[in-house]
């Protein structure tokens, strides 16, 4: 069934009067990037050139703590509602911006848990999307059995029918141009925008313009045990790291529940030990894989050029941050292909990927820091002071609740018949103002079999459905001290108290 864009009529919800406020609502704009780790934007310690992403970070507000779901679909539903679990009553984030008067235009990707109503798609929240569920390609027209559908205004069409600028067709730029044409559109009306731009790189395949490639070929023949000592280097100097966050030793991917297990995709090894063929063959992966990022950043500086040069910069609130950590599951569906073009479907390895999500442990799916942890840059000019970096944790499912706060308005009480699911996080926008928030009473990521639930100073966490590990953030933020033998007692209060939260009640396991 689909659904009209939801008019503000079909929930109760109460709008402070504007005349209480001396400036007007401002607009929003939310970006993603997708299997980016931690370290490999600019902003955050990597070499990576992303120098619209370092503007924004530059000149506003980087967490050195901040949490997503550690996967694609859970993190969008979370984020996008502000609860870990639901169902009917849930509210889209769109359908607040729509009540306070927004025009509403997503671009990207959209995928969801099962949970998430039918009600919150893209094509009956947003005044204009685009969008795909989980298409892998950059590379366009796809064929055979890697074609997958895209919608525009909830409309499925063929990828021929794209609209794009530049030949060949490159899915992160006709993503941005989707968003710039319905910008203009925007800018036209009174209303203010929000604007949810969620850009599927970089997760697999592999592809990326020549040109980009380029920039980036021989930068990696370093190798992976040079380069996350710089980025930790890096990141110690311009203080994005948690308190006391060591650089975790290398060590192999533990999740076993996605194969094939290929150990030359899996396991580590010492960048010294591989021969002169074998190091050229990963710079190339890894220059591909900086080239998506590169590509990803040039195109929200399209937006930002955008917003500047039709005066709207200055009252924007731009928010940034990755749906999981680095992603090294093995996926080369098609074999002796390099990495790069539109004809491979190579993924990323283990050790690049363990770069990425320097200088945390393992990653996406995991609850562990590597695959948990995001960077998360919120840019408002005159509001937060620039160059700025908190300690304070955050997570995905605070967004919402930020909505609320930016918007002036309270929680609406039904939807659709439906009465309203309480939200799960509390609003940011203390922090954004340099305030200390009071911290919610826990976080929850990663997925079912890799767990985690962080209360106060302690976080339970487990891998591939075993038992709980138990670590102090506080004191180590890099998790490489289990202290489960020696604190049992605090690994089950943790446990019972996860177990009461809708995300545990809601666990397929014990």
């Amino acid at each position: 069934m689909i659904y009209k864009a939801l008019p503000y009529f079909l929930f109760t919800v109460i709008i402070f009067s504007c005349a209480e406020k001396e400036d007007p609502l401002p607009n929003i704009v939310l970006i993603m990037g997708d299997d980016i780790g931690y370290s490999d934007i600019g902003a955050y310690g990597g070499e990576i050139q992303t120098p619209n992403i370092d503007r924004l970070a530059e000149g506003g507000l980087r967490f050195t703590t901040f949490y997503n779901m550690a996967k694609c679909n859970p993190t969008r539903s979370t984020m996008l509602t502000g609860l870990y679990t639901g169902g009917e009553g849930a509210v889209h984030i769109a359908n607040l911006t729509k009540a306070a008067g927004y025009h509403n235009i997503m671009s990207g990707k959209e995928h969801f848990d099962a949970w998430v109503p039918e009600y919150c798609k893209a094509e009956n929240v947003f005044d204009h999307s685009f969008y795909f569920w989980a298409t892998t390609e950059y590379f366009l027209p796809p064929s055979g059995e890697f074609e997958r559908p895209f919608y525009l205004e909830g409309k499925e069409i063929k990828a021929e029918e794209i609209e794009h600028e530049l030949n060949p067709m490159y899915k992160t730029d006709f993503i941005t141009d989707y968003a710039l044409k319905w910008l203009d559109e925007a800018f036209k009306k009174k209303d203010p925008f929000f604007l949810y731009l969620p850009y599927h790189a970089a997760h697999y395949p592999l592809q990326a313009r020549p040109e980009d490639i380029e920039k980036y070929r021989g930068k990696y023949l370093k190798g992976w045990d040079v380069l996350r000592k710089e980025r930790f280097e890096n990141m110690q100097k311009m203080g994005v790291l948690p308190k006391g966050a060591k650089l975790s030793p290398p060590e192999n991917n533990l999740n076993r529940s996605r194969g094939p297990l290929l150990p030359d995709y899996t396991d580590y090894y010492a960048w010294d030990s591989l021969s002169v063929e074998k190091k050229d063959s990963l710079d190339l992966e890894m220059a591909v894989f900086a080239a998506i990022i590169d590509r990803m950043d040039q195109n929200i500086g399209r937006v930002l050029k955008k917003l500047e040069e039709n005066g709207k910069l200055e009252n924007t609130i731009i928010m940034y941050l990755n749906d999981n950590g680095s992603c090294p599951f093995y996926t080369n569906k098609i074999k002796d292909v390099a990495p790069g073009t539109a004809d491979s479907y190579w993924s990323l390895r283990t050790n690049w990927a363990m770069l990425g999500n320097t200088p945390f442990r393992q990653h996406k799916q995991s609850g562990l820091e590597g695959g948990s942890h995001t960077p998360f840059i919120v840019h408002w000019p005159k509001k937060i002071a620039p160059n700025t970096i908190t300690n304070q944790v955050g997570h995905v499912v605070d967004i919402a609740p930020t909505f609320l706060d930016l918007l002036n308005i309270q929680y609406p009480d039904s939807i659709l018949g439906h009465q309203t699911l309480t939200l799960h996080g509390s609003s940011l926008l203390p922090v954004f103002m340099g305030e200390k928030r009071k911290e919610p009473d826990y976080f929850v990521s990663g997925m079912d079999k890799f767990r985690m639930f962080r209360s106060g100073d302690y976080k339970i966490v487990r891998m591939n459905g075993g038992a709980w590990e138990l670590y102090n953030m506080t004191k180590d933020p890099s998790e490489l001290v289990n202290l489960a033998d020696t604190m049992p007692d605090k690994v089950q209060e943790l446990a019972m108290h996860y177990q009461s939260t809708p995300a545990g009640m809601s666990n397929k396991l014990p």
